[in-house]
């Protein structure tokens, strides 16, 4: 399915982004209701995230979660810049999804001059690389957390999402992973289209912005139509008139969240 929307308003320079998020942050969600953590790999290196529990847990239940993918303004050393990036940490809270959903919330921070996934953001194609190294560390990381008898997640409601940075990380973690995620929402990224046969059985639903600057619209546009052809039914949004910041209209569609946390492998 492919929807269009009308931004109400956009932004048309990204150097207005930063001004904006600072405001933003400045108020709403506070960053220590998240637990601050680092995952020391076997292999070597470490990853910094930050995780939240559901907002009742009771024993022998299990949880969905959402792990969430940041974009390159969240990079750094900070284990805050992850989940203060696009104001996400405002938008799980607005849609209550600790309170109506139950949910974990889980988030890893590149550090910086890293990526998600090691690619030109400004290319009109890639093919899946090798995984990076906060790809690695971040999903050896998520693994052991879910593994930890600690933590009540289900394992077949974690959903992934991410934006721009991050929308090319969801795109390669279900890439590598297509029998883990119950769900996937990549906000403006992109993958390997000859990739597309294993995501047809995954839910899908991408966003992008038709009047986005930073990584062209065709995409996402040519990520749903690949894998449509290939049997698959992903869901599209194109908000006309957005540019980059396509996130600002995911973070409140209502009925994104709600279609997200109704998914289960």
């Amino acid at each position: 399915m492919i929807s269009i929307m009308i931004a109400i308003s956009k932004f048309k320079y990204l150097i207005l982004v930063p001004f904006i998020l600072f405001i933003s942050c400045s108020v709403g969600a506070p960053i220590d209701e998240y637990s601050a953590e680092v995952w020391k790999s076997p292999n070597g290196g470490s990853i910094n995230y930050r995780y939240r529990l559901p907002y009742k847990v009771e024993e022998g239940k299990k949880y969905p979660m959402l792990f969430f993918l940041h974009g390159a303004g969240g990079r750094g050393a900070d284990n805050k810049g992850q989940l203060l990036d696009a104001n996400s940490i405002d938008a799980f809270k607005s849609q209550n999804l600790f309170s109506n959903y139950n949910s974990y919330v889980f988030a890893g921070q590149v550090p910086e001059k890293e990526q998600w996934v090691n690619v030109d953001w400004g290319s009109s194609e890639h093919k899946m690389p090798k995984i990076s190294n906060s790809m690695e560390k971040i999903l050896e990381a998520l693994d052991s957390f879910i593994m930890d008898s600690d933590n009540q997640v289900d394992i077949d409601r974690i959903y992934i999402m991410g934006l721009s940075m991050g929308g090319y990380g969801v795109w390669d973690a279900i890439q590598r992973r297509p029998n883990f995620f119950a769900a996937a929402v990549p906000i403006c990224g992109g993958g390997d289209k000859s990739m597309a046969k294993s995501l047809i059985n995954i839910p899908i639903w991408a966003w992008h912005g038709d009047q986005d600057q930073v990584i062209n619209v065709l995409r996402s546009r040519e990520m749903n139509l690949a894998i449509k052809r290939l049997g698959g039914s992903p869901k599209y949004t194109e908000v006309i008139g957005r540019g980059h910041d396509v996130w600002l209209d995911v973070w409140t569609a209502d009925d994104l969240w709600k279609w997200l946390y109704s998914q289960s492998r």
